[in-house]
């Protein structure tokens, strides 16, 4: 359950970070955040599935 989390987190701190150095304000970072941490955590969501799957 940690890892889709995980890449959640990840990918809204990585998002709103490439939306400030490109020079975006708060709503750009926010949207940014959310783009990037739905990404994450769906990349997230699949290994986990394939974790478990794997582990028996």
């Amino acid at each position: 359950m940690i890892l889709p989390l995980t890449g959640l987190l990840i990918g809204a701190i990585l998002g709103a970070w490439r939306a400030r150095r490109h020079g975006g304000g708060a709503a750009d970072m926010a949207q940014w955040g959310a783009a990037h941490g739905v990404a994450l955590g769906v990349v997230g969501l699949f290994l986990l599935l394939l974790v478990s799957r794997l582990a028996g």
